[in-house]
């Protein structure tokens, strides 16, 4: 039983430990990528074309970017028309 328990330990623990390099330490947030169009433009097309390359962080990234760039900052109400139309 207390083998069983150190081993299990032992595999737990080794999950929690700093990661081998998989993480890709350069790819830029959100904010930057919003404020340069031209750079948004070119990830946008290389995530359509090998998204596999590029990786799935770096081309959620991209995609998060390009809807804060189209939605803005979210902060405009929706205002109805005062009169409703007719059909």
């Amino acid at each position: 039983m207390k083998m069983a328990f150190a081993f299990v330990l032992v595999v737990v623990l080794t999950g929690c430990g700093p990661k081998d390099g998989t993480e890709k330490k350069d790819v830029p947030t959100v904010e930057e990528l919003a404020s340069d169009p031209v750079r948004l433009k070119e990830l946008r097309q290389q995530c359509r074309t090998d998204r596999a390359t590029l990786g799935d962080m770096l081309c959620n990234r991209v995609a998060e970017a390009t809807r804060k760039r189209f939605y803005g900052d979210g902060d405009t109400p929706y205002t109805p028309p005062k009169k409703p139309p007719e059909f």
